[in-house]
């Protein structure tokens, strides 16, 4: 996490300005962080919490990958193990008690949590969001002293949720808004980030250029972060003491695609195998794609549907209705990398000594 975390000054304001009622004990503004991915979002966040937890005890904040952790029970899990300092046993444990415990917690020390749910369209599916959302926002109607704030973090603003009525009715969320770079900060970012990276006369102005050229072409601050990594190990692979234009081309090839290798790590071997599917059609009816799934793992339709609806949230496929089916509307998948790429990554996930010298 860089020190200095430079253009988004009007950002961090208005995240401060939410959060600062939890630093003396009250319940915070709710926020709704939107904005593509690799626009500071996630590391506003850090620096947020790092610098709440320095300045007051009263507020006590969690952060929520909600690719890791994305059912209710699993987030207040989280939130036990950062408002206790410890986990709850491993296993017997009811959602119920732990709620319990901490509302319990809470009241005794006269703490408020402030959860960040990170790529809360994780919770999309199965309106899981509804579930935690309420919980949260509503907890101290069944536990006195239980104050919550949310911040949510969504990478997607063309994912339209609606939420449920109860929900919407408290989570009045200020919306703080992550736009892209413009290529005169990604310039001056990157800059900043190779004086830490890499000795002098390591990368020259020209190279910085080039890889900044490259990031506002992606359109993701972290391909060109992991850019200046890969072509300073190119560089260190030919024993050269200076990164060229052929290092940052040999690197490019594989930082491109940092948002896909990111979205294949939590996916278990059932939602790796319906991706892999999907990318062997390209384009196909659900109902085609279903079957050939069914055929291979023998998990019926509730299964299926999760998984389609997990892998559309984490922007991996895209799910559209056209035209009527035999059951009504048909739906149909579409991959949204190039296929081969998905299942090139697909196989290095799956034989992680295939992809050793990207680590």
């Amino acid at each position: 996490m860089p020190e200095h975390f430079a253009h988004r000054e009007p950002q961090m304001e208005a995240l401060k300005f939410c959060a600062r009622p939890a630093l003396q004990g009250g319940r915070p503004v709710n926020a709704l962080c939107l904005g593509p991915p690799g626009t500071g979002k996630t590391t506003a966040i850090f620096k947020l919490f790092s610098e709440m937890e320095a300045e007051s005890s009263k507020a006590v904040p969690v952060h929520v990958n909600c690719q890791m952790d994305h059912t209710r029970h699993a987030i207040f899990l989280r939130i036990y193990s950062k408002l206790l300092g410890h986990s709850p046993p491993a296993s017997g444990v009811s959602f119920k008690r732990v709620l319990e415990k901490i509302a319990r917690t809470m009241a005794k020390e006269n703490r408020v949590i402030v959860v960040a749910l990170d790529d809360v369209n994780y919770l999309f599916p199965e309106k899981e969001v509804d579930r935690v959302l309420y919980t949260l926002l509503r907890g101290h109607e069944a536990f006195p002293g239980f104050r919550a704030g949310v911040i949510a973090i969504l990478s997607e603003p063309a994912l339209n949720y609606v939420f449920d009525p109860r929900v919407s009715s408290v989570f009045q969320a200020e919306e703080v808004s992550f736009p892209l770079y413009s290529l005169k900060e990604i310039r001056d970012i990157l800059a900043r980030r190779a004086t830490l990276g890499f000795y002098p006369g390591v990368v020259s102005e020209e190279i910085i250029a080039r890889v900044s050229d490259l990031t506002e072409r992606a359109g993701d601050l972290r391909v060109g972060i992991d850019l200046l990594k890969r072509a300073g190990m190119e560089a260190e692979r030919r024993a050269s003491r200076t990164i060229s234009d052929e290092d940052v081309d040999r690197a490019y090839e594989r930082s491109r695609l940092v948002h896909l290798s990111s979205a294949l790590k939590p996916l278990r071997e059932d939602e790796l195998l319906l991706l892999g599917l999907a990318a062997e059609m390209e384009s196909s009816k659900a109902g085609a794609l279903y079957e050939k799934f069914q055929a291979s793992t023998g998990s019926g339709y509730t299964r299926f549907h999760e998984i389609l609806n997990k892998l559309d949230a984490a922007r991996l496929i895209d799910t559209d209705f056209s035209g009527p089916g035999h059951r009504g509307r048909s739906r149909v998948v579409r991959i949204r990398y190039d296929p081969k790429e998905v299942l090139d990554r697909i196989s290095q996930k799956r034989n992680p000594g295939a992809e050793a010298e990207d680590i």
